[in-house]
């Protein structure tokens, strides 16, 4: 009766041995981390059937990293990968990772690349493992960012028509700037490397944009509030003063300059203009209007286009 228990607990741990690269290796696909691209590591391959070298022979490594050389270590918001520094196929082979604050990972013998994510900043590291437990820290050198924006006065500008764009300070040759993060909502907290970043800030989706280049310090909350000069403007065709929108009418707006700038239809036009002048043409059942008028910033109106004889233009000088 002995054997035979001894013979199916052999039996049962050959099988959880045999699955448990499987089970870890799915575990790490789920991380998410292959379509991340990390600062200093140019790419690499997540593991298929490799476990994290959690191997009996091995040492013990704990991982911490600080936001300065003299600050505390992070407790949590860090994505920790290790990774073999020979390239396979022209990738970096990923070992191990973890998710919180210091981490522990017990690895064989050898030398490794670590990478420590907080946010969108982040640090890499060559370390050495050898038989006895040992420790090693980063620095991120980074700190947080918090954007926001308001009109002239202070006026404050509704959070959904309110957006930031990141790019890195430095132009490239062409002019242009890499972009880091698009999309950042105001007033949330954004965490990046120590330096300065170009931020633009879209009010609407025309015309009113901010630029600035900002300054980040490390182990530092960076809050920067930008001023539009801009208005929320409406506009309608009507057949006479305070009279109905007319549907189906086809909006063209032009600039100073007399450039187009934004095309729409319907009964209202409505959009966000930078202060400035500007003309607008309106177009229903063939007949053409225009009208000349004034943004000023932080002041929102609503402009009426009349539908009148005197007011139409010429189909054939609106054609140009």
């Amino acid at each position: 009766m002995f054997e035979g228990r001894l013979r199916l607990f052999l039996v049962w741990l050959c099988a959880a041995l045999f699955l448990l690269p499987v089970f870890l290796a799915a575990a790490q696909e789920k991380d998410g981390v292959g379509d991340l691209k990390l600062p200093g590591i140019s790419s690499y391959a997540t593991p298929k059937s490799e476990a994290p070298l959690a191997l009996g022979g091995g040492g013990a490594i704990t991982l911490s990293a600080q936001l300065t050389d003299k600050g505390t270590d992070i407790t949590r918001g860090l994505v920790w990968r290790v990774f073999k520094p020979e390239p396979v196929n022209g990738k970096l082979p990923m070992v191990a990772s973890a998710h919180g604050g210091s981490a522990v990972f017990q690895l064989e013998p050898g030398s490794y690349l670590v990478h420590a994510s907080y946010g969108r900043a982040g640090a890499t590291k060559r370390i050495t493992v050898g038989k006895e437990a040992k420790r090693e820290s980063l620095v991120l050198d980074a700190g947080g960012l918090k954007l926001d924006a308001v009109l002239s006065g202070g006026v404050r500008i509704p959070p959904k028509k309110l957006r930031f764009s990141i790019y890195e300070g430095t132009a490239e040759a062409n002019g242009d700037r890499a972009l880091i993060i698009p999309d950042v909502e105001p007033n949330s907290v954004v965490r990046l490397n120590a330096g300065i970043y170009h931020v633009v800030s879209t009010y609407g989706a025309v015309n009113a944009v901010i630029r600035s280049d900002i300054r980040v310090e490390a182990g530092k909350l960076t809050e920067a509030t930008v001023e539009h000069h801009a208005a929320e403007i409406t506009m309608k065709l009507v057949r006479e003063a305070g009279g109905e929108a007319i549907a189906d009418t086809s909006w063209s707006l032009l600039n100073e300059s007399g450039d187009p700038i934004k095309e729409t239809v319907g009964a209202f036009a409505s959009m966000v203009l930078a202060e400035g002048d500007y003309t607008i043409i309106a177009k229903n059942r063939d007949r053409i209007y225009q009208k000349d008028f004034t943004v000023v910033a932080g002041q929102n109106q609503e402009i009426e286009v009349l539908a009148t004889e005197a007011a139409a233009m010429d189909p054939e000088e609106g054609a140009d």
